[in-house]
């Protein structure tokens, strides 16, 4: 077996699950308000209070039928046939002239050359890093935010190289401190993953500091790989986030060089379980990422093919998902805002909430109490440069329906009213 398997840890839902099940099997039954005397009727004590999990980023509001349509439009041809790696010309296509409407990028600076479809970005995180690093450099290193999505730590771990935590304090506005990382670093660094926006906080890079990190990779080699898969989701429809290949335009980088961006159809279209995105940028990042992914096995279905050019060729039901989660948020801060320090992010669908007692116990107690589930920020993180930047914090992922996000928040008000 791969030696490196056993640097893996937990992933954060696991540890969730696991806190969960010592919960109910350790608490006396004095000691719960709904008074359990046994895991049954801890069980059914917990069924009247109906559960609701805020803890997972997964989209739960209705998958548009045009992308359903699209899919079964495509049941007779698409299932009997071997796909591409490369994908359909079509879906590259859709995909290039959604980058360069999205990101204001010149037309045909983009061409198919420069577009990767892939299932779903957390198999392209992971491929894309195995890809990239060279084994034979010395203690090659993978920068990354702390807290951070489990894939990039992972995947920088099982190609060999060495995850180095970019602390996310609030003093940072809850992005990484790229101004303190020793030059040394740098020159070890071969990826540099970056997220924005941001998971958990939802905070975003501004033009800036992207170009900034554009000059630190042609000044130290490195490649940068952005995560961007919570673009579309933001609060000001006059300001949309600003992505890594829009930083290049800019800057007059058409060749788009050193820089890679992911983007799903997750988040923006409500279809997690459909596997559906791209990577995109530098051409001949992409052309070496293509023959790894021709030997990988991982063509995308003709079918989700279709389903996901009907997708990227409308944004009015992106539109109304935005809606809906600014309804959410503003519903959700009226109730928390008064009795915790929480505050509303510029995108995502996440609050980065601070707790008053350790988190994994606040996430723990509001369960026993209110059957809510929230993610404690340290299972996102890792204790790096002395502290962890995930404890005392929690993220509530405004996912439910607006019904149940405002109960959940009720809930977690009358919770905290009782510490």
């Amino acid at each position: 077996m791969n030696p490196d398997l056993q640097l893996l840890q937990s992933y954060p839902f696991e540890k969730l699950a696991q806190l969960k099940k010592n919960a109910i099997e350790c608490s006396p039954p004095e000691s719960t308000p709904l008074g359990w005397s046994s895991p049954a009727h801890r069980e059914g004590a917990r069924g009247r209070a109906h559960a609701i999990n805020l803890s997972i980023g997964e989209p739960q509001h209705a998958a548009p039928d045009l992308i359903l349509k699209a899919m079964t439009s495509s049941l007779d041809y698409g299932l009997g046939k071997y796909p591409s790696t490369r994908g359909s010309v079509a879906l590259r296509q859709s995909i290039t002239h959604w980058l360069t409407q999205r990101f204001k990028l010149p037309i045909d600076s983009l061409s198919n050359q420069h577009i990767l479809p892939v299932n779903g970005t957390r198999e392209a995180l992971f491929a894309f890093t195995q890809c990239v690093i060279d084994r034979q450099v010395s203690k090659p290193l993978v920068l990354m935010p702390n807290p951070f999505y489990q894939i990039y730590e992972g995947a920088a771990l099982l190609a060999g190289a060495k995850p180095y935590y970019i602390n996310c304090l609030e003093n940072t506005n809850f992005q990484p401190d790229f101004a303190n990382v020793p030059e040394e670093i740098w020159a070890r660094c071969q990826l540099l993953n970056i997220c924005s926006p941001n998971n958990p906080s939802g905070t975003v890079l501004d033009l800036p500091a992207l170009q900034n990190l554009i000059d630190y990779a042609d000044k130290y080699d490195f490649i940068i790989a952005a995560d961007e898969c919570y673009s579309e989701i933001y609060a000001d429809e006059g300001q949309p986030p600003v992505g890594l290949l829009q930083a290049c335009a800019a800057l007059g980088r058409l060749d788009y060089r050193r820089c890679i961006v992911f983007h799903s159809l997750s988040k923006r279209s409500n279809v997690p379980g459909l596997r559906s995105g791209f990577v995109a940028g530098d051409a001949d990042i992409i052309r070496q990422f293509l023959l790894y992914r021709t030997y990988h096995g991982c063509a995308m279905s003709l079918v989700v093919q279709s389903a996901s050019i009907a997708a990227w060729d409308d944004e009015e039901h992106v539109k109304a998902n935005r809606r809906l989660y600014r309804q959410k948020y503003d519903a959700v801060m009226d109730i928390l805002a008064p009795v915790m320090p929480v505050s509303r992010p510029p995108a995502s669908f996440y609050l980065w909430a601070e707790t008053p007692i350790a988190d994994d116990e606040f996430a723990q107690e509001l369960f026993l109490q209110q059957n809510v589930t929230v993610l404690p920020g340290s299972f996102l993180s890792r204790t790096a440069h002395g502290i962890n930047p995930g404890q005392n914090r929690i993220r509530i992922a405004l996912v439910a329906p607006l019904d149940e996000c405002v109960e959940a928040a009720q809930r977690i008000c009358t919770f905290i009213k009782t510490l």
